[in-house]
């Protein structure tokens, strides 16, 4: 019995936490438990010594002395603000009125304004449940399809997930040990693609199924030519303004990314006291919920540092990096495999537990296969983004379920009674949005350009082909030397 633990210590490991998670502990704990548990048994076994544990007060003060993890704060205080100011609402209301005559219109309303709403807040709970709130009533007076309003309202809320200033491509970028602002750069033009693709499959709706998705009636349509024209404007310059203060100066190199979440936090708070809407009451609900988020990361953080300390100490990253390296295909053979994985227990975990746990696991492994970590990084960020839609457990979902109707109500506006929308509803609509994000992360595996071009386009030449020819010391030939 000693002999069988001593030889699978690593697997047993693991799977002694994946049966805490599966009796409902706390994902912090769990981790913590876990790795001091085993710890304590493989110093019994003779695997470690127990100096290794005097290792954990400096990781753990690593932990809280990392800026990087400072943008967390800032970019969701900055979200919450944003959220509680009223600019969602201006601007689907504009962006509603500007698509509304065209089938489909409000759907491409709600994912533009998630697009935009992506690269200011960075938040998905304040995205999908502004939209439910807003959107929701008017796509379902106006004969909207139940399924199709709910799944996009849910999945352009997730755009929040992988459009920068995501907070998951800050944690992909601490655990892989890459920059914030390179992993922001290579998930730009994905993030919009995955928006193009929710576009396209509402306009294939259109076409075939044109009364799930129809046009505003005249007289819903309230504003017309300049008047709809200066309105946009309005509402457009805010956020668009914010969006440049953030990634526009993390992008050009002005500003690191949390110097860039103080000042996006900063501009949403001039924002909302421009529209009047800043109080204390604001303030302080957005610094209740950012304080909650932020501590729940930092436990998280420290348990699967406890965790991931005893779990290389027994050999569980030689187990995984041999687990995985001898997967046929090579390198895409093993993003396949990877993918699949973080695919399937999406199911049960949500991103913040995917990126912590595993990605320390698969990250080196990676490495080691020649696999550039932004691209990996990006690649990741897209399939956890399916976390939030997975049917039943989606967060995204439960946001939407909070602001739906689920009772028979009375619409304010046209005073029919309008149906509830059930669970089931809910559920049935987000699965050919996942669909979508599954295809997207085919595309990045095959496609890998759509990361790196953005991140490594600017080296025009290889640095190692370099020559510096000096003048001769003497009547000899001069010396040249290279550069490898």
């Amino acid at each position: 019995m000693t002999q069988f633990l001593i030889e699978n210590m690593a697997p047993l490991m693991f799977g002694g936490l994946v049966l805490f998670l599966l009796l409902g502990y706390p994902v912090a704990f769990a981790l913590g438990a876990n790795g001091l548990l085993f710890g304590l048994l493989a110093v019994e076994l003779g695997l470690i010594q127990m100096q290794l544990f005097q290792a954990l007060p400096e990781r753990i003060f690593g932990i809280m002395t990392n800026d990087t993890l400072l943008a967390i704060p800032f970019f969701t205080f900055m979200g919450l603000v944003l959220e509680r100011s009223g600019m969602a609402e201006d601007l689907l209301d504009t962006i509603g009125q500007l698509f509304g005559p065209i089938r489909g219109g409000l759907a491409y309303a709600v994912i533009f304004v998630g697009a935009l709403l992506a690269a200011t807040t960075g938040v998905v709970a304040a995205s999908v449940i502004s939209m439910g709130l807003i959107s929701l009533p008017i796509m379902l007076r106006y004969g909207y399809d139940r399924r199709v309003a709910s799944g996009v309202i849910a999945a352009s809320g997730t755009l929040a997930q992988i459009i920068p200033p995501s907070l998951v491509l800050i944690i992909m970028a601490d655990q892989l040990g890459r920059s914030v602002g390179d992993m922001y750069e290579g998930a730009f033009l994905p993030g919009l693609m995955l928006a193009a693709m929710y576009a396209g499959f509402i306009f294939l709706i259109s076409v075939f199924k044109p009364d799930f998705v129809p046009a505003l009636p005249k007289e819903a349509r309230t504003l017309r030519g300049i008047k709809l024209f200066n309105r946009a404007m309005i509402s457009l310059v805010p956020p668009l303004v914010l969006i440049f203060l953030v990634l526009g100066t993390i992008f050009l190199g002005i500003a690191t990314p949390t110097e860039g979440g103080g000042m996006g936090a900063a501009g949403a708070m001039i924002l909302a006291l421009m529209k009047r809407k800043l109080s204390w009451s604001l303030v302080k609900q957005a610094m209740d919920s950012t304080t909650k988020l932020s501590s729940f990361v930092m436990f998280i953080l420290i348990g699967s540092t406890v965790f991931g300390l005893t779990f290389r100490g027994v050999n569980g990253d030689l187990w995984v990096e041999h687990l995985l390296t001898s997967l046929p295909g090579g390198q895409v053979g093993f993003l396949i495999a990877v993918n699949i994985l973080f695919f399937v227990l999406a199911f049960f975990l949500d991103f913040f537990e995917l990126a912590f746990i595993l990605v320390p696991l698969v990250g080196p492994v990676a490495d080691k296969l020649g696999i550039d970590l932004i691209w990996f990084g990006v690649l990741l960020g897209v399939n956890m983004q399916t976390s939030f839609m997975h049917p039943p457990f989606g967060f995204a979902l439960f946001f939407l379920r909070s602001v739906a109707p689920e009772k028979a109500y009375k619409d304010k506006i046209t005073g029919k009674t309008m149906a509830p929308i059930t669970t089931q509803q809910i559920y049935w609509g987000s699965v050919p949005f996942v669909i979508i994000q599954i295809i997207m992360v085919a595309i990045l595996i095959f496609w890998p350009g759509l990361v790196l071009d953005s991140v490594h386009g600017a080296a025009k030449f290889d640095p190692s082909t370099i020559q510096i020819e000096l003048p001769p010391m003497d009547q000899g030939e001069p010396e040249v030397i290279e550069f490898k």
